[in-house]
């Protein structure tokens, strides 16, 4: 139960809807100022856009179902990079320079998984981040699958379902950069990791498993023993977005690795995390699919959760988490100049709309 159907189970599911669609920059309304607005298309016909950014009056767009990293602006559409067909994601841009990620491979076993930024001038440098992976596969010594049972019990269950380390993929899907340091949440890993200008590469931290109590229903609906009812599950904790807290923290939106669609509950989690110390600490969890987080100016977090088709706030002083706006299928999420810019239909002929919460 891996981390990588988030982009690539979902990219067969559209494909055949979106060929031949053309990005476009869409604009209608008002602009937001002078207090909440209703959502305002902002770019429309996109092939899956899981990640992007907003850099002054431009969208950098990964377009992960066609591998295409699209720049949209009101002048038209510039693709700056495919179609290729591979797993386009972790796109972000700071001061003048695009970073993205690409993946090819199998669920949960990738053959390639890069690293590319790209300066002012259009030099790209890349980074292997799976020879990291295979290297130093961070965690490794983290056991994942259920947890306390019985030889007898454990004998019961699928290879899959049994306890187990972390495996080797890596997956970039979310990125940040600061102060020259590139921050990644590599949802194979299931870390958080740091990229210098030289392209050196560290771990800074594993996100903890998130444990599920198995109920009698969920059992008998995954065909399981009755014996493993009561015991815990530990998923693991897939990262789908890295973004700067108020405070320079690192806020870092997660995923459990298996299913995501809700039937064993609503196990989504954002995370606190000091960049220096590598401690985690948890914000805010009962996410239904937290894809990305995106960080106001006053402190503020907001979630997409793309399972519960909404975006949601989460206070910086209680944890508190409060429903903002209902959208269709939300994935990425950005603050740009006083608004959210939040991509949407991500299964379809998707957009990107920004309003003021």
């Amino acid at each position: 139960m891996r981390h990588a159907r988030t982009s690539s189970t979902i990219a067969a599911t559209a494909a055949l809807l979106l060929l031949g669609a053309v990005p476009a920059f869409a604009h209608s309304g008002t602009d937001g100022q002078g207090g909440p607005t209703e959502p305002v298309t902002v770019a429309e016909h996109l092939a899956g856009p899981l990640t992007f950014d907003v850099a002054g009056k431009a969208l950098y767009i990964g377009q992960n179902f066609s591998g295409t990293l699209t720049k949209v602006t009101k002048a038209g559409s510039t693709d700056l990079v495919g179609p290729n067909g591979l797993d386009l994601a972790a796109v972000s841009v700071a001061d003048g320079v695009v970073t993205w990620g690409e993946r090819s491979g199998d669920l949960g076993a990738a053959t390639s998984a890069v690293l590319h930024r790209m300066d002012k001038r259009g030099h790209t440098s890349t980074v292997d981040l799976l020879a990291y992976e295979v290297a130093n596969n961070p965690d490794g010594t983290v056991e994942y699958g259920f947890q306390g049972l019985d030889p007898t019990c454990a004998a019961t269950l699928p290879p899959e379902l049994a306890p187990h380390m972390g495996g080797v993929d890596s997956h970039p899907y979310g990125s940040v950069t600061t102060r020259g340091t590139t921050y990644v949440a590599d949802a194979g890993m299931n870390a958080i990791l740091a990229v210098d200008r030289r392209g050196n590469v560290r771990t800074v931290a594993v996100l903890p498993p998130a444990l599920v109590p198995v109920s009698a229903e969920a059992a008998a609906a995954f065909g399981l023993d009755p014996c493993v009812v009561g015991h815990d599950f530990a998923l693991e904790g897939v990262p789908t977005d890295v973004e700067v807290g108020r405070h320079g923290e690192l806020i870092v939106s997660s995923l459990p690795g298996g299913p995501e669609d809700g039937s064993l509950g609503a196990n989504g989690r954002v995370f606190s995390l000091d960049k220096r110390s590598g401690n985690l600490s948890l914000l805010a969890s009962g996410l239904a699919g937290a894809t990305n987080v995106a960080v106001a100016p006053d402190g503020t977090i907001y979630v997409a959760e793309l399972f519960a088709d909404r975006v949601s706030a989460i206070s910086p002083r209680t944890g508190d988490v409060t429903a903002v706006k209902t959208l269709t299928q939300p994935a990425g999420l950005e603050w740009s100049d006083g608004k959210l810019y939040v991509s949407t239909n991500v299964f379809g002929d998707g957009s990107v709309v920004s309003f003021t919460p």
